[in-house]
């Protein structure tokens, strides 16, 4: 039997609600806009980084493969949400089933998960290449390299598979009101008939453990990296390598800063509003930035990306001509 309000509280939830962001229609319409421009963008921007490192030869490297698979996990990563997002905003009932709600929950935190691996593989990268130059061309060839981004994918799918099916377990009977956009461990969980201290407890901790590692081994990378740049007596030479390794720090600290205020924040359990906004950002601006930063501050991916404009537009003026 269904229950879509929850008023029956022997019967379990079969649909949930996500409150979204409660205001005027108008108000409403305006953010669908807003928001599908920047989904578009945000597919229009890595697409191309893809399309650039697919065409341009020189860039058949390990670290434009790297960021390559980081553009293709963009697109999917904000796929996982934004769409949904924006059908809520023209729905007047906002409800999806509780299979839909963990089927989302569960790409949503996977890659993220692989996100964060992705991000160390690409500072493992730069460290092997700045610090270990000779050994460099012969551990990370691109062979490797696709290898390890595939082993990202993997561990990604698979690293949240406990804490969802400890949620998915739980006895959700009385509420099915979700204050928020998407799906999330810390809304669900409050969702429970029951207090389930262990399930947060396991959650918080999957969410630590995956968040300190990978962010400690990135800035032990970086921090060797520096060391070894400011050892480099060429000035050309050490802005180069600043330029590249900026670029993905800058991703980081968006990333990463963003993901801390929600999940490791002494805060993260009392402002709903605040994680909301904060979750908003990291799903939804990051991945639009992150071409603008690798672009922008990258000379071989600027001139790639110019070698593509011009392959298109030769190809529309070539079909315009037959």
């Amino acid at each position: 039997m269904k229950n879509p309000r929850g008023n029956n509280r022997s019967d379990p939830v079969s649909e949930f609600i996500l409150l979204g962001f409660p205001c005027t229609w108008e108000v409403q319409i305006f953010l669908f806009s807003l928001f599908s421009v920047i989904y578009v963008l945000t597919l229009t921007g890595n697409l191309c980084i893809i399309c650039a490192v697919w065409w341009d030869h020189h860039l058949h490297t390990p670290m434009y493969v790297l960021l390559a698979n980081f553009s293709f996990l963009e697109m999917w990563y904000i796929t996982s949400t934004v769409p949904n997002m924006l059908a809520n905003f023209l729905s007047e009932t906002k409800t999806i089933s509780f299979s839909g709600c963990f089927l989302q929950f569960y790409f949503f935190f996977s890659m993220g998960t692989t996100e964060t691996l992705i991000l160390s593989a690409m500072a493992f990268d730069r460290y092997l290449a700045i610090c270990r130059p000779l050994h460099y061309p012969t551990v990370m060839t691109v062979q490797r390299c696709i290898r390890l981004g595939a082993c990202c994918w993997v561990c990604g799918f698979l690293y949240f598979l406990l804490p969802i099916h400890l949620i998915s377990q739980l006895p959700f009977h009385c509420l099915n009101k979700i204050d928020h956009f998407l799906w999330d461990s810390g809304p669900l969980i409050k969702l429970s008939c029951v207090p389930a201290p262990a399930t947060e407890i396991i959650c918080a901790t999957f969410n630590s453990v995956l968040i300190f590692s990978t962010l400690l081994f990135i800035i032990s990378s970086y921090t060797l990296v520096i060391r070894a740049v400011l050892r480099v007596p060429s000035a050309e030479g050490r802005h180069k390598a600043f330029s590249t390794c900026g670029s993905h720090l800058a991703v980081v600290s968006l990333f990463y800063g963003s993901i801390m205020l929600v999940y490791v924040s002494p805060t993260a359990g009392n402002s709903a509003e605040i994680q909301k906004y904060v979750t908003l950002f990291y799903i939804v601006l990051t991945p639009l930035f992150n071409p603008l930063i690798y672009s922008l501050r990258n000379k071989e991916m600027k001139e790639a990306l110019r070698k593509l404009f011009k392959t298109v537009r030769f190809s529309q003026k070539h079909e315009r001509n037959l």
